[in-house]
């Protein structure tokens, strides 16, 4: 939804993969940024209208993305596309940071632009990190989202949380939030979220953004 330049580019970058793409839009003329050998639909309507989302395959997607300039149409086409049509891969773009925060923990996958932006830049400067989700009133305990050294994949949470003396809060996966058991494996592109004390968190970061050690797994 949105033909815009970031709604054209996914859209042909998806064809090009192979993939059978439908591209919604308010405005007819918006798609004129798309190249003239597109072979996708162009349907011209409001993103969440459900006869629109009919028109547009949507009871056959395999996968959506919200990316009109419009915070509270992508964010309510994205909530009608999981919650009635059921697909799972949905993701809205949020030019609000904060509204992009809320709307994650409600699990809708969303992109900040601002902070997406930023947070992207800041990760091929600075080493790896922590990023706080949620801390409680008193400050000592804290969720938080930790990056991790690619040698962590394959490794279980009891491995995990004997390294680190934490817990493992969730996992996200895909797009949904997963309770793991002490046996689960970290498997590629998993999202750790650990329950940390305030003050480890620098420790936690440590072990975590260099690859497993013997001793730490065991200890």
């Amino acid at each position: 939804m949105g033909c815009g330049r970031v709604g054209a580019t996914l859209a042909q970058s998806l064809e090009a993969s192979g993939h059978s793409v439908a591209v919604v839009d308010q405005n007819p003329e918006a798609f004129r940024r798309l190249p003239a050998e597109f072979d996708g639909k162009k349907v011209t309507g409001v993103g969440f209208d459900r006869d629109t989302l009919v028109q547009a395959g949507i009871e056959d997607a395999y996968g959506f993305a919200a990316v009109s300039d419009g915070d509270n149409s992508n964010i309510l086409a994205a909530r009608v596309v999981r919650e009635t049509y059921g697909v799972e891969n949905v993701v809205a773009r949020i030019y609000d940071p904060h509204r992009a925060e809320i709307y994650q923990r409600l699990g809708i996958p969303t992109v900040a632009t601002v902070r997406w932006t930023s947070d992207q830049v800041l990760r091929r400067m600075l080493p790896l990190g922590a990023t706080d989700e949620f801390r409680d009133p008193s400050g000592q305990v804290r969720l938080c989202q930790l990056d991790y050294h690619p040698e962590w994949i394959g490794t279980t949470m009891q491995m995990i949380e004997q390294a680190t003396r934490t817990r493992v809060a969730y996992l996200s996966r895909y797009g949904d939030g997963v309770l793991p058991s002490q046996d689960s494996v970290l498997q590629e592109n998993d999202v750790l979220h650990l329950l940390v004390r305030s003050d480890d968190v620098d420790r936690v970061e440590r072990v975590l953004t260099r690859a497993p050690q013997i001793e730490e797994q065991v200890g």
